[in-house]
C-alpha cells in the first residue's frame, strides 16, 4: 500500500535504477507522479476502417498482420515493416531501429492488433502508412493483457516525455500507482467547497485525470475543463488566496506606525503640488492616507503606466510621514534612477526644508557624517539603491518606506528595508502594470491602488517600426529633431561590440553618430560608467548641453528630460514589451510632439516581430501587459522567480481567471477562521504538488 509520500521506487515497474531517473526529473514521490497530468488525450475507442483513412489524420485501425519484415538501412538502422490488413484494406506500419521489436516477435502473422498514428503516404503517394505508431496486441482471451500494454483503447492520455522517461512508460507507471494507493486517501479540500463547487473527491478526480472513461467530455479533458481538472485548479488558486489572506491577516493584527492628518498637513501638501492631480492621483492618494491613518501598517502597491504621475503621489505620501515626525526612505533599482528622484524630491519638496540624502554604494564609508544624521534621524528622505540594506545605514525614527519598480526586487529586499524600522507603513510602485485581478494575486499581501489616467496636456507618442535598410530615414528624423533644437535618445542593448551576438553596440553607435554630428554634442552613458561620469553626461543632457545621448538600458526609469522628443531603440527585438515601452516612456514628457522608432534587422522571429507590432500598435500599458501576458507568460510577466510567487503547476494565471475569482471569494470566506484556515493549509503544505505553493506564507 503506498501514499503520496511514498518513494516512486516501490510503484509497481520502479524499481530503484528507475527511481533515480524520476527523480532526477522532480518525480521523487508517488504524489509527484500523480500530480503530472496530461497535456492532452486522445480518443482511441473508434477504428477506422482500412478503405477509409486520410493522410494527414491521426487515426487508430485494428487489423492483422499479414506480413513483416526487417530492412536494412544506411541511416536509420533496420526497419521493422509490417503489412496489415482488416479485409477491406491495407496500411504498413513502420519503426525505424526496429530490429528489437521485430525480435520480440509481437507482430507474427494472423496476430490482431490495434494501431495508433498519423497515416502518411509512401514515397510514390500511393499507399497508407503509419511511421512509429503506438500498439496495442489484442488479447486471445479477455483477460489477457497484450504486449503493447493497455494504451490504444478508449480515451489514453499523452504526457510530456521527462527527458528520458517516455509518456508510454508514465502511462504504466502512474496506473500502477493509482492501484496500490491506500484506499483511505485524506482529502485535503473541505467537503463543504466540494459540495458546494460539486468538485470530485480526490480519489475520484485522481482517476478521471490520468484514467477517463469513454464518454466523458473529450474536448473539455482537452481543455483542461473537465470537473477533476477544474478541481484541482480551483484547490491550486484556493490554496494561494488562503496563504495570502493568512499573511494579510497578520499584517493587520500588528501595530503599526499611525499617521495623522489635519489641515496644517494639507496646507504642507498644497505647496507641493505643481498642477492640478488628476482624478486617478487623487483616488490613489486618498486610499494611501486611509491606509496611513489605520492602526496597522499601510501594505500597497500603487500601479500606473509610465508618465501617469506615481512620484508626485509618493512625494506626497512622504509629506504625510514627514509632517507626523518620522523619516522615509525611497529604495529604486539603478544609481541613475536614484540621482533623478534626489533632484525632483529637492525641487519638490524644496518648500518645505526637508533635509533629503542620496545614499550610493560606498556611502557609508565615505560619508560617515551623513550616515550619523540619517541615524539620528536628522534627515527627512533618504533616497537610494541597495545601498540602503547595508547594515550602516540606520535610521532613527522610519515610518514609510517606498520602493520604486518593485518588480526589480526580491521579496527579501523588501523586507530587508521595512526591517530597518518599527513595521513602518510601505507603499511599493511599477510603471509595468498588469490587469487588476492579477496584480490582486502577483501582489496578494498589498492592496492594489491603479493610476490609469495621464496628466492633461500629454502629446501621444508616435511608434515606427524601421528595418536596418530604412537607416538613412532613421538618421534623417535625428537630424530633424537635432535641427529644431530637441534631444534624442539612440539606445543599444550592449555597451561593447560582442562576438557571440550580432548586434550593434552603444560604443560603436556613439562613434557613428559622432562622426554624423557634433562630436560635442554626441554623449555616452552605460552602467559600467563611474559615478561621476555618469552623473556628469545626464547632467549635460539634461541640461541641453548634448543633443543625442546614446546609451544601453540604464535610462530605462527615472531619466526625465523635457526637451527629449525623439528615442531610437536598436535591435528592438532583443527587448520585452514592457522594456521597450518603458524606454518608450523617456519622451513626450514636454510639450512637443514625439516619436519613438523601434529599429530591427531585416528579418526577425515571429514572436520578435509580435513584440514590437504590440508597442508599436499602443501606448497604453495595461493593454501592452495583456500583450505581455499572451506572448510570455504571468510568470515571467511579473517576475514571480524574484518575487516569491509560486510556479503554479495545474492551474494558470492566463486562461483560469474566473477560477481564480471564485477561489479568492471561498478564500475570503475562510479568512474569517484564522484557526480553521491554518489548519487547512498545514494540511496541504503535506500534499505533494502543492507544498510549493503553501511556501508562499
Amino acid at each position: 500500500m503506498l501514499h503520496l509520500d511514498s518513494d516512486v521506487q516501490f510503484v509497481r515497474g520502479v524499481g530503484p535504477r528507475r527511481a533515480e531517473l524520476l527523480a532526477s526529473r522532480g518525480l521523487a514521490k508517488v504524489g509527484d507522479l500523480l500530480w503530472r497530468f496530461p497535456r492532452r488525450y486522445e480518443d482511441r475507442s473508434a477504428f477506422v476502417p482500412l478503405a477509409r483513412l486520410e493522410v494527414g489524420q491521426t487515426a487508430t485501425i485494428r487489423a492483422r498482420v499479414s506480413q513483416t519484415k526487417l530492412i536494412p538501412t544506411r541511416s536509420r538502422g533496420r526497419i521493422l515493416d509490417v503489412t496489415l490488413t482488416d479485409g477491406e484494406g491495407l496500411i504498413r506500419a513502420k519503426w525505424f531501429n526496429g530490429a528489437r521489436l521485430y525480435n520480440s516477435r509481437v507482430f507474427l502473422a494472423g496476430v490482431e492488433v490495434i494501431l495508433t498514428g498519423r497515416v502518411e503516404s509512401d514515397r510514390y503517394g500511393e499507399n497508407p502508412v503509419l511511421f512509429n505508431p503506438e500498439f496495442e496486441v489484442v488479447p486471445e482471451t479477455p483477460d489477457a493483457r497484450g504486449a503493447g500494454g493497455d494504451e490504444c483503447g478508449g480515451y489514453v492520455p499523452i504526457y510530456e516525455e521527462a527527458l528520458g522517461i517516455t509518456s508510454r512508460q508514465l502511462r504504466r507507471i502512474i496506473p500502477a500507482a493509482l492501484d496500490a494507493l491506500d484506499p483511505a486517501l485524506r482529502d485535503p479540500l473541505p467537503e463543504a467547497i466540494r459540495d458546494r463547487r460539486q468538485f470530485p473527491d480526490l480519489r475520484t478526480a485522481l482517476e478521471e485525470i490520468h484514467r477517463p472513461r469513454v464518454g466523458a467530455d473529450i474536448s473539455k479533458l482537452n481543455a483542461g475543463r473537465s470537473p477533476a481538472h477544474c478541481r484541482f485548479k480551483f484547490e491550486e488558486f484556493f490554496l494561494l488566496e488562503l496563504s495570502l489572506s493568512l499573511r494579510r491577516q497578520r499584517v493587520r493584527s500588528s501595530d503599526g506606525v499611525r499617521f495623522e492628518t489635519s489641515d496644517a498637513l494639507r496646507t504642507q501638501l498644497k505647496k507641493i503640488l505643481p498642477f492640478r492631480p488628476t482624478p486617478a492621483q487623487k483616488r490613489a492618494f486618498g486610499e494611501i492616507v486611509t491606509d496611513l491613518s489605520a492602526d496597522w501598517p499601510m501594505s500597497r502597491l500603487l500601479q500606473g503606466d509610465v508618465g501617469c504621475g506615481k512620484t508626485i503621489v509618493a512625494f506626497e505620501s512622504i509629506v504625510v510621514a514627514v509632517e507626523n515626525g518620522y523619516q522615509a526612505a525611497l529604495m529604486v533599482p539603478t544609481e541613475i534612477l536614484a540621482e533623478q528622484h534626489a533632484i525632483s524630491a529637492r525641487r519638490v519638496l524644496g518648500p518645505l526644508g526637508y533635509d533629503v540624502a542620496l545614499v550610493r554604494r560606498g556611502t557609508t564609508k565615505e560619508d560617515p557624517a551623513l550616515v550619523g544624521r540619517i541615524r539620528s534621524g536628522e534627515v527627512d528622505l533618504v533616497i537610494g539603491t541597495h545601498a540602503l540594506l547595508e547594515g550602516a545605514v540606520e535610521f532613527g525614527r522610519l515610518g514609510l518606506v517606498v520602493i520604486d519598480e518593485q518588480h526589480r526586487f526580491g521579496v527579501m529586499q523588501r523586507l530587508g528595508l521595512m526591517e530597518k524600522g518599527r513595521r513602518p507603513n510601505t507603499l511599493v510602485m511599477t510603471a509595468t502594470p498588469i490587469p487588476r485581478t492579477l496584480a490582486m494575486t502577483f501582489y496578494g499581501d498589498l492592496d492594489v491602488s491603479s493610476i490609469d489616467e495621464m496628466p492633461p496636456g500629454r502629446h501621444p507618442i508616435e511608434t515606427i517600426h524601421a528595418y536596418e535598410r530604412h537607416r538613412p530615414r532613421v538618421d534623417q528624423a535625428l537630424r530633424r529633431e537635432v535641427d529644431a533644437r530637441r534631444q534624442c535618445y539612440v539606445v543599444y542593448p550592449l555597451v561593447e561590440d560582442s562576438e557571440k551576438l550580432d548586434l550593434s553596440s552603444a560604443t560603436e553607435g556613439h562613434r557613428r553618430l559622432a562622426g554624423l554630428f557634433d562630436p560635442a554634442r554626441v554623449g555616452l552613458l552605460h552602467g559600467r560608467m563611474k559615478t561621476l561620469e555618469k552623473e556628469a553626461v545626464m547632467q549635460a543632457f539634461a541640461g541641453g548641453h548634448l543633443d543625442i545621448l546614446v546609451a544601453t538600458t540604464v535610462v530605462e526609469v527615472g531619466v526625465d528630460v523635457p526637451n527629449a522628443t525623439l528615442i531610437v531603440i536598436e535591435h528592438a527585438e532583443r527587448f520585452g514589451i514592457s522594456q521597450l515601452h518603458q524606454l518608450r516612456g523617456r519622451v513626450g514628457r514636454g510639450g512637443h510632439p514625439s516619436t519613438c522608432i523601434l529599429v530591427t534587422p531585416d528579418r526577425i522571429g515571429k514572436v520578435a516581430f509580435q513584440r514590437v507590432r504590440a508597442v508599436r500598435e499602443t501606448t497604453d500599458g495595461f493593454r501592452l501587459a495583456e500583450a505581455d501576458l499572451r506572448l510570455r507568460g504571468p510568470g515571467e510577466l511579473a517576475g514571480t522567480r524574484q518575487s516569491g510567487m509560486p510556479e503554479l503547476r495545474v492551474a494558470s494565471l492566463l486562461d483560469d481567471m474566473e477560477i481564480l475569482v471564485e477561489a479568492r471569494d471561498e478564500a475570503r470566506l475562510w479568512e474569517g477562521d484564522p484557526p480553521g484556515a491554518a489548519q487547512l493549509m498545514e494540511a496541504l503544505s503535506r500534499k505533494p504538488g502543492l507544498a510549493g505553493v503553501v511556501g508562499v506564507g
